[in-house]
């Protein structure tokens, strides 16, 4: 069993208490209006699936309801950082 770390709560809890979200760092169209159809499903169905370095949304479903973003290596599941969304990793994914 993982224990992960909630950034928002400030101690490790249980992975059943969290839910992954998908790919973090998602940048939102500035006008989605003006996006054309190829461009909106891009930005809605394509996401990376790594294999290794990768970072994640997760939510502290069982918790305190937070979003915050995991740096997590996808071959060994070992997480190598967790920090808020807004802020930047430290890790670099591949």
């Amino acid at each position: 069993m993982l224990h992960i770390y909630c950034p928002h709560c400030c101690e490790y809890r249980e992975e059943e208490e969290f839910h992954a979200k998908g790919q973090a760092h998602i940048v939102r169209p500035l006008d989605p209006d003006a996006c054309t159809d190829q461009e909106w499903g891009e930005f809605m169905y394509f996401r990376k699936n790594p294999r290794g370095i990768h970072h994640e949304l997760w939510v502290h479903a069982a918790g305190c309801r937070k979003f915050f973003n995991v740096t997590r290596n996808t071959q060994t599941y070992e997480i190598k950082e967790v920090y808020k969304v807004g802020e930047k990793p430290t890790i670099v994914a591949e």
